[in-house]
């Protein structure tokens, strides 16, 4: 990426033009104009996307690694989690399972879809790539452990039937995942910053001046505006996805996935430029760190709305996603276990994710 002394027109222009399809969503615009004016939204939607992976990178260039892949992680998760909050507030007992299905969908997206094609990228352009093993094992026993604890064994306890928690496990289980989270984020930007850093690259973005401070703190605030908007303009497009697939005859768990696969879209043209720029390290610290933040941070929020509801909150995942999460681990663990990556390991992540996929639609 290169950087100019002050921030492009297109950047500024990009938000601006999803706020405006949002305001005139508000007003009924979109009734008048019909399938032209779901057309806008998608544009919109994805101006709003490329707009936030600029700004990203701007304050992530600013503040340098690993601090500035944590950025993007955090601000995405933190406005996926107001609209989990949100869509559960509004729906009430019946969106009791929306959290689950929307966390296992953008992990099985992320540990496979993003991974996969990352690695595939990374390896076609520049055949072997190289990585910091600390870092990625210990993102990785972090995102195992929180996935099964909080996905897989709330089919398997005894005090409440079903898969769900009882009040007293659903707390701990909260603080677990937040310690885990915590401690995690700890070691990335504190206790051991070093097992996170890319390693010294010749290439002209890693050597280029950082932007100015004000200049990253406009991106930061235009990155918020429109992480906001890509949101809300997800939202906005969520009754049109739902009629789509409902009109395919698809299962309504692909809704989920199209929300979440949406959602992540920043991220992961973040991730898949830095794979492609041969900064599979910087590539690994978005996905991977991703994930632990939408688990780590989703769950203990949506358990505080159960909790203070008294609704039913249903976490374990069914047995034929349970495998596919044990699967990915396990693969996950394997593929990136060496330091060393190559197109076979991104061909394994995305053929699971192919699966994932298939098996959604055709169960």
């Amino acid at each position: 990426m290169k950087l100019s002394a002050s921030l492009p027109a297109w950047s500024v222009a990009a938000p601006a033009l999803a706020w405006a399809l949002l305001a005139a969503s508000y007003f009924g615009l979109g009734q008048m104009l019909g399938v032209f004016f779901t057309l806008l939204l998608v544009i919109g939607l994805f101006a709003g996307v490329i707009a936030a992976v600029f700004h990203a990178e701007v304050v992530a260039h600013r503040v340098g690694e690993p601090y500035g892949t944590l950025v993007l992680a955090i601000a995405v998760t933190a406005i996926e989690v107001a609209l989990i909050v949100s869509l559960m507030l509004a729906g009430g007992p019946e969106t009791t399972g929306l959290a689950r299905d929307t966390v296992f969908a953008a992990v099985m997206i992320i540990l496979n879809g993003m991974v996969g094609l990352c690695l595939l990228a990374g390896g076609r352009k520049h055949g072997e790539q190289t990585f910091g093993l600390y870092g990625v094992s210990a993102a990785l026993a972090t995102l195992t452990a929180i996935s099964v604890l909080t996905m897989v064994l709330p089919n398997y306890t005894t005090t409440t039937p079903g898969p769900v928690y009882s009040s007293s496990q659903l707390a701990f289980i909260a603080i677990v995942s937040l310690v885990l989270y915590g401690t995690f984020v700890l070691v990335q930007t504190v206790r051991h910053r070093d097992y996170f850093l890319p390693e010294a690259a010749a290439d002209e973005e890693t050597h280029a001046a950082p932007p100015s401070r004000k200049m990253a703190a406009m991106s930061a605030g235009l990155l918020i505006v429109c992480l906001v908007s890509v949101v809300l303009l997800a939202k906005s497009l969520s009754p049109t996805v739902e009629a789509a697939v409902a009109a395919a005859g698809a299962p309504k768990a692909l809704v989920g996935i199209i929300i979440a696969a949406v959602v992540l879209l920043p991220e992961s043209i973040a991730a898949y430029q830095a794979a492609r720029a041969n900064r599979l390290q910087t590539s690994l610290n978005l996905a991977l760190g991703s994930a632990l933040a939408s688990i780590g941070l989703t769950i203990p929020a949506v358990a505080i709305v159960s909790l203070m509801t008294g609704w039913t909150l249903s976490l374990g995942i069914d047995i034929k996603s349970t495998v596919l999460l044990l699967l990915s681990i396990i693969v996950a663990t394997l593929s990136l276990g060496t330091g060393r990556t190559t197109v076979m390991q991104g061909t394994v992540h995305l053929v699971i994710f192919a699966v994932y996929l298939f098996t959604t639609i055709v169960p």
